[in-house]
């Protein structure tokens, strides 16, 4: 006895594994594709690589059916290309490797929900729990290496992946799956001796609504992939700047975790799970989370994680009394449309029929919701209101021994998660320091990173990080940076960065504010900031930070932007001029730093520039159309610009300020424009000297060719 449980254990951390390849390929499927419309700025023709998980429709064909129910292995197998895609540096054959593997994950799912449906045997149920348990595996995983996932096909050995690992692990799960057909022959042997073989089973003779069914396992897929599939989503959901009114990432993520375990934990409970009184409490809360900020918004992201993962085995279960090829084919669809939605959102500017659902994420919660409404209803028809054998009941033998099992997986990797916060929370609370506090010097830049997502199809925050650190950087602004949506891998790198390197971070505007992001580091304390959204009529909606930060005593005003398209001329005319009438208004010494999209001098320049009562930090530099520095209130020391290697297409800009003491009035100060040798300043004011010459890991200062200073 005691080895055949500990063989099912065995079998059962295998398949977790395997749940946890699927989680892994699925959530680096939309990220691998998302780099060709990034470079294209539009449809790029790639995105069909999207349509590779709806392989389960060849489950509707007889002799597919057959071959995959006798040899699982192979989908298994299928699966583990996306694993193995790391290995392939060209980014168009690594994305057609991890399709590969989509279609195999998708399979081996439907294959799991057809061929495991004898009734006795536990075995559906157990490959639902392992399903369950793979994604709070890969969420305890993500939480410990800082949101990534160390087995995601564009992570390598050179930026923290653990891919050789994975795969290895994955060969050894499905070496298990391979020798198990015995066990598997043995249980069907033992249900049909009491009449419940697949052919003879009241269960399995049962034909659920297949079309709800498919709706509801679309919409719960797409509700656990956008805001489940990694522990940070919602807590930068409710995010809403500084003072913090909700949650940090590190340590709160990990109640995000514990609510998934506890709704998994009670997921037997079709009857309490499937109520519409329990469908209603889990919509308010999905309002909660979509329409709230902070820690009321949170909690109800919280409860509709816990809802999500009471109803999961219901509505898995429901999908296995269907056909599976046209359903499991119907709702991977439905899931593609979803997701698709969850882009449009955005995306809007760049894609057909956008404005039909530009800055409306309400609605596609509002879609998934109904879709989880049509599943749950059709698993109470099915599994609640017809009677269960009592051998497949959820008070069976075989039944309370599965959930025993399942739910020791379940509260380890709970466990885990709340460790990896445990061992990430002494760098997350620590107080970082500035650069140079005895000269009261300010250092701030600006970069355009294209989304933590390299030129070559490789996650960079280890070289962003190498860069900041070398930077000797108090303050960085970061655009095109939310990188919370599944088409950009649902992760925040923004908490590496600060975590590493020790500083403040506000995340900018939320994901569901439908913007690309703006983000800020600092080494000073934030005492307040205000994420604004810029007019933007025509095209996408731009964004701003706006901070204070104590500055050596001294309050002074950041703001972070980045303005819209030249496509757009209107939108950054009106963009600019609510900039310039932040910055006006502002009593404080300030620093701009933002993405303009316009030429020195000209129009919008001096609206910003004049409009906004500040000064460039050097108007003799006509090399500029993107990225500018601005400053009013402080003294300006020098000003760089540093290539920006293969990171991403925008260089690095960055300026160097002193602070005036805080009772020194400089308000009527001029900055004079005389450049003045690097020796006219003691070491500490002067830039690094890594970025000379050619630099380090492709970043050197360009245009000028180094660092230029000012009196």
């Amino acid at each position: 006895m005691a080895g055949a449980n500990a063989a099912q254990m065995r079998h059962f951390l295998a398949d977790t594994y395997l749940s946890f390849v699927y989680w892994t390929v699925l959530t680096s499927l939309g990220l691998c594709i998302w780099y060709f419309p990034l470079w294209h700025m539009g449809i790029s023709g790639y995105e069909v690589a999207l349509l590779s998980n709806i392989s389960p429709v060849v489950l509707g064909v007889p002799f597919i059916r057959r071959v995959i129910r006798r040899h699982r292995a192979i989908a298994a197998v299928l699966g583990l290309v996306g694993v193995a895609a790391y290995a392939i540096a060209n980014p168009t054959q690594r994305l057609l490797a991890v399709a590969v593997g989509s279609a195999g994950v998708s399979l081996s799912l439907g294959a799991a929900l057809y061929t495991d449906k004898v009734q006795g045997t536990g075995r559906l149920e157990r490959d639902i729990q392992a399903w369950e348990a793979g994604l709070l595996v890969s969420i305890a995983v993500r939480m410990l290496f800082q949101t990534n996932n160390p087995v995601w096909p564009t992570m390598n050995e050179t930026n923290g992946g653990w891919n050789k690992t994975g795969l290895a692990l994955g060969v050894l799960a499905v070496l298990d799956v391979v020798t198990r057909k015995s066990d598997a022959m043995a249980e069907v042997h033992e249900a049909k001796k009491h009449d419940l073989s697949p052919g003879d089973s009241t269960a399995t003779k049962r034909q659920a609504a297949w079309v709800p069914a498919a709706l509801g396992f679309g919409g719960l897929l797409f509700a656990l992939h956008s805001m489940y599939s990694d522990s940070a989503i919602i807590g930068r959901w409710s995010w809403d700047g500084y003072p913090a009114t909700g949650p940090q990432p590190v340590p709160w993520g990990g109640l995000v975790i514990t609510a998934m375990a506890a709704g998994f934990s009670v997921g037997h409970r079709a009857d309490l799970a499937t109520g519409m009184l329990w469908w209603g409490v889990a919509s308010a809360n999905a309002a909660l989370i979509t329409l709230v900020s902070g820690w009321p918004g949170f909690a109800g992201g919280l409860a509709l994680g816990f809802y999500l993962g009471t109803v999961t085995r219901s509505i898995l279960r429901v999908v296995a009394l269907c056909p599976p090829g046209r359903t499991l084919f119907a709702g991977m669809l439905w899931y593609n449309i979803l997701v698709l939605g969850h882009v449009w959102v955005v995306a809007y500017e760049f894609v057909p029929g956008g404005p039909l659902l530009r800055e409306r994420t309400w609605l596609i919660v509002a879609a998934t919701m109904l879709s989880l409404y049509a599943g749950v209803r059709a698993a109470r028809a099915s599994l609640v209101s017809r009677p269960v054998n009592a051998r497949d009941g959820p008070d069976s033998p075989v039944a309370r021994t599965l959930r025993h099992r399942a739910r020791s997986v379940f509260w380890v990797a709970v466990v885990a998660g709340w460790a990896a916060m445990a061992v990430r929370l002494p760098a997350a609370t620590r107080t970082p320091v500035p650069f140079h506090p005895e000269q009261r010097l300010i250092t701030s830049a600006i970069w355009t990173v294209h989304f933590d997502l390299d030129n070559d199809m490789w996650l960079a925050e280890n070289r962003i990080i190498e860069a900041v650190r070398d930077l000797q950087v108090d303050v960085m602004g970061f655009l095109e940076s939310d990188t919370e949506r599944i088409i950009m891998g649902g992760r925040d790198w923004t908490q590496r960065v600060a975590e590493e390197l020790s500083y403040y971070v506000d995340y900018g505007p939320s994901p569901r504010k439908h913007t690309w992001g703006c983000a800020m580091i600092s080494k000073f304390p934030i005492k307040n900031s205000t994420h604004h959204l810029l007019p933007s009529p025509v095209g996408e909606l731009a964004c701003a930070i706006h901070a204070t930060l104590d500055v050596h005593g001294r309050d002074v005003d950041v703001i972070v932007s980045h303005n819209g398209q030249e496509e757009n001329p209107l939108d950054r005319k009106l963009q600019t001029t609510e900039l310039a009438r932040i910055m006006r208004e502002s009593q404080n010494p300030f620093i701009f730093t933002g993405y303009v999209v316009t030429k020195p001098h000209a129009k919008n320049y001096k609206i910003l520039f004049d409009g906004g009562r500040i000064h460039d930090i050097d108007p003799t530099d006509s090399d500029r159309w993107c990225q500018y520095i601005g400053y009013r209130g402080v003294k300006r020391v020098g000003y760089a610009r540093v290539s920006r290697g293969t990171i991403t297409d925008t260089e690095i800009q960055v300026g160097k300020f002193a602070v005036p003491e805080p009772n020194e009035d400089i308000s009527a100060w001029l900055p004079s424009y005389q450049r003045v040798k690097e020796s006219h300043y003691a070491p500490e004011y002067h830039f690094p000297t890594v970025f000379r010459g050619k630099g380090v890991r492709g970043h050197f200062y360009h245009v000028f060719k180094e660092p230029r200073y000012f009196e």
